[in-house]
């Protein structure tokens, strides 16, 4: 990276929820463009093919099990990086869970792992860090929002409900935290494809509908996701807090119905 206004270089940053999916693929790109990333999950043996498989960068990628929903875990871990390393730069909190079924049919045992993963986990894993972001004076958190704050799908309420309160999270620390040089933003991503949805999204109904409902039609991948997440670590955002960026391909640009615009050729 030669432009320093978005440069992470030597960064440390934590990426929760880091050995699949979106996480991975931000963290892969923090750890391309030379920053110090340690992934985190539940699972060691996943975590450690993962940080292997990242390691492309000048420093190699660490890793260490945190289960968002302990927020001792989640202190503990905080803690201990900041012991190790002096500081934490940038923590991009990803670790999320979804049930899909109609809203009368959770139990209370979905509902409360779902919100104590996506909201209460990523609370008390952004409060750890800033912690130690107030005491450094300096810090970015980067929440992984959802379309859903915008306008909820069916079937999926709670997860959309512990997303509605991640854009609360995101506005209340940074109007707490912003005068002591910590910014946090989130990025709601539209309908990417990543290992758990690939099967969702395969149906020939579902792409129609996706490719339809987005305005760039097509369905997001997770590279789509890490440009923003480099920005909102780097200078480049520097007067930036407070904000939710929608990467959706346009959905939430408004709703696509059923009319005739005519045959215009745009070519």
């Amino acid at each position: 990276m030669t432009d320093p206004l978005f440069s992470v270089a030597d960064q440390v940053v934590v990426v929760s929820g880091g050995s699949r999916g979106i996480g991975k693929a931000i963290a892969g790109e923090f750890a391309r463009r030379d920053a110090r990333v340690i992934i985190t999950s539940r699972n060691a043996e996943t975590l450690a093919a993962a940080a292997t498989e990242l390691s492309t960068g000048k420093h190699p990628v660490a890793f260490r099990v945190c289960d968002v929903a302990d927020p001792d875990a989640s202190a503990a871990l905080i803690a201990s990086l900041a012991a190790d390393l002096g500081r934490i730069d940038t923590l991009v909190n990803v670790a999320g869970i979804n049930v899909r079924k109609r809203a009368e049919a959770y139990t209370v045992a979905e509902y409360d792992s779902i919100l104590n993963t996506n909201l209460r986990g990523l609370f008390f894993m952004a409060q750890a860090a800033g912690k130690q972001m107030l005491r450094q004076k300096s810090g970015s958190i980067i929440n992984i929002d959802s379309l859903n704050t915008n306008s909820p799908l069916r079937g999926v309420l709670p997860y959309a409900i512990s997303k509605a309160g991640v854009s609360m999270l995101t506005r209340g620390l940074a109007a707490e935290w912003g005068e002591y040089g910590v910014r946090v933003n989130a990025i709601a991503p539209g309908f990417i494809l990543t290992d758990l949805t690939r099967k969702l999204w395969s149906d020939p109904t579902m792409q129609a509908w996706g490719n339809e409902n987005t305005p760039l039609k097509r369905l997001g991948e997770v590279g789509d996701l890490t440009g923003s997440a480099i920005y909102l670590a780097s200078k480049a955002s520097a007067y930036m807090t407070g904000q939710v960026l929608y990467v959706d391909g346009g959905i939430s640009a408004g709703t696509r119905w059923p009319i005739d615009l005519g045959n215009t050729d745009h070519r």
